[in-house]
């Protein structure tokens, strides 16, 4: 049997849409605002195939650096034999979405300056680094009513 290597070829399930996600599109995805240096997903939506990204951008994330009336410009990296290459898509705003990929990290950067900031105002601001895992405590073991037992392993037997 021949293959077809057309421009979707092999992109049945990536390109579907999810269980309970088909129909409309949501307002939301178009009231969204993305601006220049935003991290984005690129998930292509097959309900709007005009400014729909390559399969293999499907699924990457991205840094926005243009932002036009109804797509946004995104610098992606492709694996093009053994180098990652910069590629600039063009990609309407249905085929893309908000990145989450930092949200853990300026979660950690806000708590980070409240602690440093109520450390600087207690005064232990000395304590804020991480410390190393300090070494146990000294402790005796006594054989009074703990006599010491020899461990040794079961003979290996063949008994057929």
């Amino acid at each position: 049997m021949g293959h077809a290597a057309g421009l979707r070829a092999g992109t049945r399930y990536a390109f579907s849409r999810d269980f309970r996600k088909k129909g409309m599109i949501p307002l939301s995805t178009y009231l969204k605002q993305y601006k220049v240096g935003d991290i984005v997903d690129v998930v292509a939506n097959a309900a709007v195939q005009k400014g729909m990204p390559y399969k293999v951008y499907h699924g990457k994330t991205g840094v926005v650096y243009n932002v036009t009336k109804s797509a946004v410009g995104v610098i992606l990296y492709r694996q093009v034999g053994n180098r990652y290459i910069e590629k600039r898509i063009n990609v309407r705003i249905e085929h893309v979405r908000h990145s989450r990929s930092r949200e853990e990290f300026l979660v950690r950067v806000k708590e980070n300056a409240a602690k440093k900031r109520k450390a600087k105002e207690e005064g232990t601001h000395m304590h804020l680094k991480r410390q190393p895992v300090v070494p146990r405590e000294a402790r005796t073991v006594s054989t009074k009513d703990n006599k010491p037992e020899s461990i040794v392993p079961i003979a290996y037997e063949t008994t057929i």
